[in-house]
């Protein structure tokens, strides 16, 4: 029997989701918890890597076990929560199809990356705490032209072995909190490793002056790694969303 968990982190500990080894990783964690649980060896498939420090407000993975193993999911999740460490909780259990796939099945993934304009120290584990003024005209005006390209080599990391360095973006756009906090939300069918800490970096240098909107197209036109700007820390980024064919899979409540 095939099983959707739904589950959040924070990748503060952690070398990111996908097992290294002599590292600790989400993936290997949830999967010695569930094991313990269940009784038996659980391997877990995610939904996507993340990277080092990368954090995770909504993320899915499924495993297989035996039919009768899970007789009531939702105990199993409140037991599994006592074995996991508190910088991840699961907070659903769904049995799917066997041709349902964490990874594979998904159609749309969205991050959200935020930046916080002033020094707090109750948010300086899960923010960029950047102080120089931007202007989030401009940076919203440039985010708009990444939804006139499909190649973002110009953001892909060196040597990560993608096939393609092509991904459709269907949103990418900065809010203003009422706290001031900045948010920069991005919907893709997919994303490369590092993707979105490369724009964001790249954004934050047009808020800042140093590129203007039109010269931020001319870097994602270039195809030109080179060109574009350092990536953001990692402590700012959330995997924040993934979406899969309503036949498939909906995801439960919002946590």
């Amino acid at each position: 029997m095939r099983y959707f968990v739904e589950l959040r982190y924070n990748g503060g500990a952690y070398c990111g989701w996908q097992r290294q080894p002599h590292q600790p990783s989400v993936q290997q964690t949830l999967e010695r918890a569930l094991s313990t649980l269940l009784r038996q060896e659980i391997e877990v498939t995610g939904a996507g890597r993340t990277d080092t420090g990368v954090h995770a407000l909504y993320y899915v993975a499924h495993f297989d076990c035996a039919d009768d193993s899970l007789v009531d999911p939702h105990r199993v999740v409140y037991k599994a929560n006592f074995l996991l460490p508190d910088d991840i909780a699961l907070f659903a259990l769904t049995p799917v199809s066997d041709e349902a796939h964490a990874r594979f099945s998904a159609r749309e993934r969205e991050y959200r990356y935020f930046i916080e304009p002033r020094k707090n120290p109750f948010t300086r584990a899960v923010t960029w705490q950047y102080f120089v003024p931007l202007d989030v005209d401009r940076m919203n005006e440039a985010a708009a032209t990444l939804l006139e390209f499909e190649d973002f080599t110009s953001f892909a990391k060196l040597n990560s072995n993608n096939k393609t360095n092509i991904c459709h973006v269907r949103h990418a756009g900065w809010q203003v909190r009422e706290d001031g906090v900045l948010c920069f939300t991005i919907r893709a069918d997919r994303f490369l490793r590092n993707m979105v800490r490369a724009v964001v970096g790249t954004l934050v240098d047009v808020g800042r002056g140093r590129y203007t909107p039109d010269e931020f197209r001319e870097i994602v036109a270039s195809r030109d790694l080179s060109r574009s700007s350092s990536g953001a820390p990692a402590q700012g980024l959330f995997l924040s969303d993934v979406v899969y064919p309503a036949e498939l899979f909906v995801r439960t409540t919002r946590p």
